[in-house]
């Protein structure tokens, strides 16, 4: 499993999303390293990280788990981020580890409830394996624009840069996953203060109803709706998510 290293000061995980890798955070890196000592990995089965000895959650949790103790040590303290899968990801780790300073969930799957699709989402595979190039390109910024970001503005090149090479190494899938339940009883097991955030028009969830539902009861936990954002909001509005992620992780 490849984890990647930056930074000073408290240590702090990000979990990635699904087709995603570690550049899921390319544009929030340099603020939080800033502040805290960041390990981000590519997922087992994603990016440069081998699959997991089996297709499956909880297999994809140990690797990472185990891993993530070498790392920093099993009882040290830490903060932990996740976006989509990876907040999923995010959750079962705060769940099951003690010492969890702050928990920031953004978009995240395993909630079980509506989502907003925007249209279907095109296949990229028959580009792929024909070295197709311009269609590859043409199909990626579909995906973006029906997903992952709001504005077509902000599909760049970057994004699809990124998003193009996380599809093409893409291994685990977690899509049935990610759209199961689950999500709510692993908050109830997690003790960390807790940040939940959606983009406004976030197409994986409905992100006003569910904000309300998955709070209700926790006194430790905040919510966000980040305007102008879709579902790859630390992309499209990283200004504001980067101060939205540090102020989670504050104490208080």
């Amino acid at each position: 499993m490849l984890w990647r290293k930056m930074g000073a000061g408290p240590a702090l995980v990000l979990f990635h999303g699904g087709h995603g890798n570690w550049l899921h955070w390319v544009r929030n890196l340099q603020a939080l390293a800033s502040h805290y000592t960041v390990f981000v990995p590519d997922l087992p089965g994603y990016g440069g990280s081998d699959a997991p000895m089996e297709p499956t959650l909880e297999s994809l949790l140990e690797l990472t788990v185990d891993t993530l103790d070498q790392l920093v040590g099993a009882t040290a303290r830490i903060g932990v981020v996740g976006f989509s899968f990876g907040a999923l990801v995010a959750a079962h780790l705060a769940a099951q580890r003690q010492h969890v300073f702050g928990l920031v969930l953004l978009g995240p799957a395993g909630h079980g409830g509506q989502r907003r699709p925007r249209g279907d989402l095109r296949d990229w595979r028959v580009a792929a394996k024909a070295g197709d190039a311009a269609g590859l390109k043409a199909v990626m910024r579909h995906n973006l624009a029906a997903h992952m970001l709001h504005d077509p503005a902000h599909v760049d090149s970057l994004a699809i840069e990124v998003h193009t090479a996380a599809c093409l190494q893409t291994r685990f899938h977690s899509k049935t996953i990610s759209r199961a339940s689950g999500l709510g009883a692993l908050l109830d097991r997690c003790n960390a203060p807790l940040l939940l955030a959606w983009g406004e028009h976030d197409v994986t969830a409905e992100p006003v109803a569910l904000s309300q539902r998955l709070s209700e009861g926790r006194r430790s936990c905040r919510t966000c709706i980040v305007e102008g954002a879709g579902h790859w909001m630390q992309y499209e509005q990283a200004e504001f998510a980067n101060q939205l992620m540090l102020d989670g992780l504050a104490p208080g």
